[in-house]
């Protein structure tokens, strides 16, 4: 359905780079393989507790923390604590630009790819494919 007085190829052309996700990450859960790309990316912790791993360090976050990533920031995000954690991500879209370097940090936290790549397939060849799924009641945490 179209936003109000737009039409469908305005609606969907209108931010064709721009990216907004909301994840829900169970305790141990990496929101992305740790990268650096193009783009700058930010954060926003709306539930529950995680680790961000940025240039190889681990920064504590829980509800409220904002988090800016300029382009090329080696970074990723791993829930912790008892409940899921939810963040609020904005970035652009696509993949072009992007590098998965090796790092300690992010192995330990089961976030980093198992080689250096540029691939995104690479980075997450680990991983079954995900797929859209609707929202279940209960799925997210009560804020």
């Amino acid at each position: 359905m179209p936003l109000t007085g737009w039409s469908d190829e305005e609606a969907e052309a209108y931010f064709p780079q721009l990216g907004v996700n909301v994840f829900v990450l169970g305790p141990g859960e990496p929101i992305s393989m740790y990268h650096g790309e193009i783009s700058q990316e930010d954060f926003l912790v709306l539930a529950g507790r995680c680790v961000l791993i940025v240039e190889g360090e681990e920064r504590r976050l829980e509800r409220w923390d904002f988090v800016h990533c300029p382009p090329w920031t080696n970074h990723t995000i791993v829930g912790t604590g008892d409940t899921p954690c939810v963040v609020l991500a904005v970035g652009s879209r696509g993949s072009e630009g992007i590098h998965y370097p090796l790092d300690a940090t992010a192995q330990r936290h089961g976030a980093s790819s198992e080689v250096e790549t540029d691939s995104p397939a690479v980075a997450y060849s680990r991983f079954r494919q995900g797929e859209d799924t609707r929202y279940r009641e209960g799925r997210l945490p009560s804020l």
